[in-house]
């Protein structure tokens, strides 16, 4: 579950320090490329939280038999 942390750090807890115009990346202030990229990496982040709770989960089931 500590995959979900990761939206939260990209968007809230870096964001003073990425908060920059220069340099560019791919033709876009820091800032918007930041945005972008962590839109981009939420779902990887979501995908792997669901995992691992489905793993848990499925040893939860298992360890009750």
């Amino acid at each position: 579950m500590l995959w979900l942390l990761v939206p939260f750090v990209l968007f809230l807890v870096a964001l003073p320090w990425v908060n920059r115009v220069h340099p560019v990346v791919v033709g876009l202030p820091f800032l918007t490329f930041w945005m972008l990229a962590s839109t981009l990496v939420t779902p990887f982040a979501v995908w792997a939280a669901y995992r691992g709770d489905r793993r848990l989960a499925a040893k939860g089931r298992g360890e009750g038999r």
